[in-house]
């Protein structure tokens, strides 16, 4: 019995196993509290697919061999951009929401493409330049968007230049996908055109990775001098894997946007790598290897656990703002466990 459990530990990862069981005894705690479960379970849901395009990011990255994808706000800020033309063509609905997509992936492939550029002449040093250009890009626009030439109502403040800090998505695309085929099932609301969307993008991704081009990126991550003996071009190869994950940035961003309901500029998009790269390492990645499964599993445990944690901590503590503060310790607790474990699993 002992050996069985071992192997079953070994398999699934003792990490795993700790953190689902904390997440199973938080929703037996709000279960004791009379908390509201299935609003719980509404918030996990949809929080998990809104995020998880963002997680799927890291995939390519890590499997291409740069690497988490510390510099996902270049992504993201595409995204953002293509969201933001999308509203001033006047844009609405679906066809707001697919226009600021078709529009973003321009912009992402060209910007992925100069980053991947920059990552194969700093070989053994992604990570940290990653962090820098992550925050680098974020100071600079945050610059351009009072200075681009926007003029939308809903954008621009009603006095003086610049776009808003924050956009609202009512009349626009905001929650478009939520929306779609969206039903409730025992008091659970179930956000089904923003799973389909999630789970799409998986399959697209795990699809690729079966593709000719796909395993040769995933033999130049693995074992870089292998491939390049193989006559698999390695830079080009690290290129494909960063472009991919830019986009896919570029689409979590906008995925993210329309089921908050807003668009955050300005310095918003700073720290959004460190959630998504926590995720993927929860779910079972490590710096050189990730799968789908790894992005579902800890894209839905880390948002799972982010949304359960705070009102049971609200509710067994209530003076003043302690529960914030529990709150950001079980985020960023999260996040830095996982940081831990960059380095890789045997």
């Amino acid at each position: 019995m002992s050996e069985a459990v071992k192997q079953f530990s070994n398999k699934v990862g003792l990490p795993r196993i700790i953190i689902s069981a904390f997440f199973i005894f938080l929703f037996l705690v709000a279960l004791i509290l009379k908390l509201p479960i299935a609003s719980l379970m509404s918030d996990s849901i949809r929080r998990f697919g809104m995020y998880g395009v963002l997680v799927l990011a890291m995939v390519p990255a890590i499997q291409s061999g740069i690497g988490p994808n510390f510099a996902l706000p270049l992504g993201i800020i595409c995204g953002l951009l293509g969201g933001l033309m999308s509203i001033e063509f006047g844009f609405v609905g679906a066809k707001g929401f697919w226009g600021a997509i078709i529009i973003s992936l321009p912009f992402a492939a060209i910007v992925g493409w100069i980053y991947g550029m920059l990552l194969n002449k700093i070989k053994g040093s992604e990570m940290l330049v990653a962090t820098y250009t992550g925050f680098s890009i974020v100071s600079f626009m945050s610059i351009m968007w009072i200075l681009l030439p926007f003029n939308h109502p809903e954008m621009v403040w009603p006095i003086g230049n610049g776009l808003r800090v924050t956009i609202a998505l009512d009349s626009t695309f905001g929650q478009i996908l939520n929306n779609f085929l969206s039903k409730s099932i025992l008091g659970v609301n179930i956000p089904t055109g923003l799973l389909l969307f999630f789970f799409s993008c998986c399959f697209l991704v795990w699809l690729f990775s079966r593709s000719k081009l796909g395993i040769a990126m995933k033999a130049a991550g693995d074992s870089p001098k292998f491939a390049l003996a193989s006559g698999i071009n390695v830079d080009q190869c690290r290129i494909v894997g960063t472009v991919l994950s830019t986009v896919l940035g570029a689409v979590g961003i906008l995925v993210y946007a329309q089921s908050y309901g807003f668009i955050q500029l300005y310095q918003a998009p700073l720290m959004m790598a460190f959630p998504a790269v926590a995720s993927v390492l929860i779910g079972g990645a490590s710096a050189t290897r990730a799968k789908i499964s790894h992005v579902i599993l800890g894209a839905f445990l880390f948002q799972g656990l982010l949304t359960v944690a705070l009102p049971v901590a609200n509710e067994i503590v209530s003076e003043g703002n302690l529960s914030e503060v529990l709150r950001m310790i079980v985020q960023n607790g999260i996040i830095l466990y996982a940081l831990t474990k960059v380095g890789g699993e045997e």
